[in-house]
Order: C-alpha cells, then structure tokens, then sequence
C-alpha cells in the first residue's frame, strides 16, 4: 500500500462541482483583487472564529508581519515566540525590524511555556507571538496575564490551527489579533497563498486594510506607507466554498487522531497530548521516538509516507546565525527536534489506510 502524507488532488476531487462553480463566478465577473468574493470570506471566517473583523492578506507570513506592524513593533524592538516554529513566524517578525527572542516550550505539548516568558521581558519587548503549533492552541489565558502586566501585544499565530480552541474559544478571541495561513496543505487551505487577520479590534483592522493596500484610505488616498499584500478573488471563493466543509474535516482529523493514540500498542512510540481545555484540530500529528531515521525508513519501505515539522530550532538555522542567541536556553525545544515524526493525517485517508498506518507504527521494533 502506498500512502503520501497529503493528498491534495484527492480534496479537490471530493469538491470539485463546488470549487469548479466558484471558480467559474469569479472569471465570469471579471473582478479579481479586492472585490466581493474577499469581502464575504472576511466577514464568514471572521465570524467563524467569533469576532468582527477579518482582513485577507496574501500569505500568513504577511499576516504575521502587518498584525506586529499595527502593534507597535518596529527596528530594536524584540518579539518573544518559539524555536520550534515554521520559519515564516521569525520572518515576520524580521521583516518588522524586531529581534526574536526564543522562549522554551512544553514536553507534554510543544507549545509555549507561559511560566518562561517573564524572565525573557526586557525594555525592548514589544510583544509576544504563540505560535498554535499543529492544531493544538497555547494556554492563552495564562499568557495574557502576563502580557497584560507588562503591556504587551499578543499576535497569535494560527496558521496551524484553523477551528482550535482554548477553553471554548477560538484564537483571536484573547490576543490583539490572530493570524491564519490558507496555504494549501492547511486545514483549510487555498489552491495558492493566502492569509487572513481576524480581530476584535476594529482600528486594529482598519489600519491593516490601509497597511495592505499601499496605505491607501481610499484611491489615491495614502496616508500612511503600505505594501501590496491582498488576498485576490480567486482563493477567496475557493476559500469560500471550502470553509462550510471546515468543522467536517476537523472532525475526521480528531477521529483519525484518536484511532492512533486508542491504537498504538508500541512503548517506543510517544503520542500527542491533547490537553483537557483544548480542542486540538491537528493540522499535524507528531509522534515522538528516540531512533526516529529507524522508523521513518521503515514506514517508508512500507510504503508510508512522513515529514518533519521541524528539524531544528530556528536559531540554528544558518538565516540567522547572525542573531545574538547566547543567552538562550531551549532544552526541551532542542530534544524534541530530535525526535519528532510527523505522519499522515488528512481527512480523506480510508479506515483501510489508517488501519495499516497503526499496525506498521505496531510492528516496528525500534
């Protein structure tokens, strides 16, 4: 049996009449940047998470960057998130001007640490990013507490985790802003980049919608320095279509999740925990093994395809060994690099496939 880690072309297919309808709206309109397909999704995603406003962007590096632009983050500034990030969350805040300032995560989860972030606060930091790593939302009432006590901005950053919740609410719902990837391999995912910015804030948006649009007000109207970083029609209406669909697949990505964990007779293999207050969507589902290159060659000469998400801490990638990181102290984020696996989960594996993931994950010997 042969099975990738993703299957896009099999999403489509499941969709097609859908995506082919919408598709077909927006070039028979001729309208395709900034129109009403972008307008909708805004307004439908926005309310999906529970809050007002949304803002589409071009990717959820953008997302990310404008969000710490609006907050006040500039050049000297320092940003705190995670090691064990995507690139693109240390990206934005790079291209903010800001220096990102890592703080350690939890051996249960992978996330943030939230009793780490006080001894990482300095007179320059300006704000956090907790970055909702594979599906799974960070403790966001307890990393409030701290940035309310020191004044601090809170850009979630939820790219991984379309439909997660904390304690019953979805991100945004406790940060300045939340921000979310459409990239397609995403739990809800464009056939292209995308991004959005939801918030509770309403100056908070209207200052992105400026910032994304060459600063314009209006036409012809900047008043302040902008960028190009719209989400075009086209993804909008995919996006559009898809999003009704979104708590389904969710759901079958908790069901598989939990057929994996209720399944694995191997001692050798560390699942994920989902934590009580949580509702975990997982984008990802990462196991955790001590001779991890053993068993992904095994899955693989059984046809079983992985990844991993993400072999090293972002500090020691060579982008940025500029970065002055001598004071930084990742134990738990660096181990874990280590042994992270990453193997598939995706709404349209068959209970036939999934089976005969969890009797390979079975099988192997270590």
């Amino acid at each position: 049996m042969k099975i990738p880690f993703g299957n896009l072309k099999l999403n489509y297919q499941v969709m097609k009449h859908e995506i082919d309808q919408s598709l077909n709206s927006v070039l028979n309109s001729g309208w395709f940047v900034l129109g009403r397909q972008v307008e909708d999704f805004e307004k439908e995603f926005a309310a999906y998470c529970g809050l007002p406003y949304g803002a589409g962007v071009n990717s959820g590096t953008d997302a990310l960057y404008l969000a710490l632009l609006v907050s006040g983050v500039g050049k000297g500034d320092e940003v705190i998130t995670v090691p064990n990030t995507a690139v693109p969350t240390i990206c934005a805040i790079r291209m903010a001007g800001a220096k990102p300032v890592f703080c350690d995560v939890k051996e249960e989860t992978l996330l943030m640490n939230p009793d780490l972030i006080r001894e990482l606060i300095t007179g320059k930091t300006k704000a956090v990013i907790p970055v909702h790593l594979y599906g799974q939302m960070c403790e966001m009432d307890t990393i409030m507490e701290v940035a309310r006590e020191y004044n601090i901005k809170v850009v979630e950053d939820a790219c991984q985790a379309h439909g997660a919740e904390w304690k019953g609410l979805k991100s945004g719902n406790y940060g300045d802003a939340a921000c979310y990837s459409f990239y397609p391999s995403k739990n809800l995912g464009a056939y292209g980049d995308g991004g959005m910015i939801v918030t509770k804030n309403k100056v908070f948006s209207e200052k992105i919608r400026m910032l994304r649009n060459y600063g314009q007000k209006e036409r012809y109207n900047n008043v302040v320095e902008g960028i190009n970083s719209r989400l075009d029609e086209i993804q909008a209406a995919v996006l559009r279509a898809k999003l009704p669909h979104l708590d389904e697949w969710n759901r079958r990505r908790r069901d598989i999740a939990a057929l994996y964990r209720r399944s694995n007779n191997n001692p050798n293999v560390k699942h994920p925990v989902e934590k009580m207050e949580a509702k975990h969507v997982f984008h990802l589902y990462v196991i955790q093994i001590k001779n991890r290159e053993s068993l992904q060659r095994y899955l693989s000469s059984n046809g079983i395809e992985t990844s991993i998400h993400y072999p090293l801490p972002v500090y020691k990638q060579q982008a940025y060994s500029q970065l002055d990181v001598s004071n930084t102290h990742c134990p738990v984020a660096e181990k874990a690099v280590t042994q992270i696996l990453s193997i598939p989960i995706y709404p349209e594996l068959t209970d036939e496939e999934i089976t005969y993931i969890i009797d390979c994950l079975n099988g192997w010997e270590g």
